[in-house]
């Protein structure tokens, strides 16, 4: 299943307005499969998932191990540090996408 680059837009507007498991989580997927013909990117989508992960997602726990078959050791490296640095610039965003959905 490819992806649009306006899919991938609206599911990063959806983190910017509160990052919720599963706006983080439906990035990873995005990124793990294909998006307009370009591929997957491992990277971005390890990354992604391990924010959903951190944020208690199940499937974000298992895809992102099943990714790492796929990703040399200094790929996982890079994503965890893309993973880090997005948390440290975006940590206000973290709950904030549980507690529009519950209002």
């Amino acid at each position: 299943m490819a992806f649009t680059e306006v899919e991938v837009q609206e599911a990063e507007a959806a983190v910017q307005d509160g990052a919720s498991s599963e706006d983080l989580f439906r990035l990873g997927l995005i990124y793990s499969t294909d998006v307009e013909d370009r591929g997957p990117d491992f990277i971005a989508a390890h990354k992604w998932f391990n924010l959903a992960a951190m944020l208690g997602s199940i499937p974000a726990k298992a895809y992102r191990e099943e990714l790492i078959f796929e990703m040399s050791s200094d790929d996982v490296t890079q994503a965890q540090r893309l993973a880090r640095d997005w948390l440290k610039k975006n940590r206000h965003l973290i709950g904030q996408g549980q507690q529009d959905a519950a209002a």
